[in-house]
């Protein structure tokens, strides 16, 4: 038996030491394993719960019911609304804790009304490299975190999302939209939306890997490194500007760094963990 094995003996034995279990499901590949996982050990006494607001995208509820039907899972919708909390709206640093904590709020209360035994959530090995204020949500309601407890990294959980036939295993990385917006600039719907429109356009483009960066009047897109040379063509640069321009931004930039999780992180000046 290899480690990777090890680790996902490791997974199943915990999650069958859990009488029930809800699953905190946004359906990127770390939540989605976890869900899928829970199902191979708990069956029908497992719930996959999805939130939806307005961080949200169409795109990724489209690819957690795609795992959903594709494994039968039980699995439920409820709406959160963080965007009524000023402090999650004012957008700084800890906007993150502000979610997680109405997100556990309610699915503590499902929890309660239907006789489950915990929580857990997606949270790895990797998460533990960056700043993630929702983890102190996590830990203060105290929900459950198998993969991270197994020991499992963001590789390793991709590669057992594959042997499984988790349709997401590959996806890439996709935080909520609010993560798109540069710390001190408050969220809104609106904001959200541009966000989105803007994300569903490079997608249709034929970028697999970007994000959109929001800095109010300046959009600073993000393209993944092996894609760089399509998006530093001077006809494909021109599309950009034709697109964001029309989103209502009056600058246009292409980030030389390329895509990376968390480069909103860098602006931060000072992070207490």
């Amino acid at each position: 038996m290899n480690e990777l094995e090890v680790k996902e003996g490791r997974l199943l034995e915990q999650l069958l030491q859990v009488p029930s279990l809800v699953v905190a499901y946004s359906g990127g590949v770390d939540s989605a394993y976890l869900a899928y996982a829970a199902h191979q050990a708990l069956g029908d006494r497992m719930l996959a719960v999805t939130a939806l607001s307005a961080s949200y995208s169409a795109r990724d509820r489209q690819e957690a019911q795609a795992v959903v039907a594709r494994f039968k899972l039980p699995h439920e919708f409820i709406n959160t609304d963080e965007l009524s909390n000023p402090a999650y709206r004012a957008n700084n640093s800890d906007r993150c804790y502000f979610c997680k904590d109405d997100l556990f709020d309610k699915l503590d209360a499902l929890v309660a009304q239907r006789g489950f035994a915990a929580v857990a959530y997606g949270v790895n090995v990797d998460d533990q490299g960056d700043w993630r204020p929702g983890q102190r949500a996590a830990r203060e309601h105290k929900v459950l975190t198998p993969l991270l407890d197994a020991g499992l990294t963001k590789a390793d959980i991709r590669e057992l999302a594959r042997r499984g036939d988790v349709p997401v295993w590959d996806r890439p990385a996709s935080a909520c939209l609010s993560s798109r917006i540069a710390y001190g600039i408050e969220v809104t719907p609106e904001r959200l939306a541009i966000v989105e429109k803007g994300e569903e356009a490079l997608r249709a483009l034929g970028f697999r890997q970007f994000r959109v960066r929001y800095h109010e009047e300046l959009v600073r897109i993000e393209i993944a490194s092996e894609e760089m040379p399509r998006a530093l063509d001077s006809a494909m640069a021109r599309r950009f500007v034709e697109i964001f321009k029309e989103l209502g931004f009056k600058f246009v930039t292409l980030d030389l760094e390329g895509y990376r999780t968390g480069s909103m992180n860098s602006l931060l000046v000072s992070i207490q963990k």
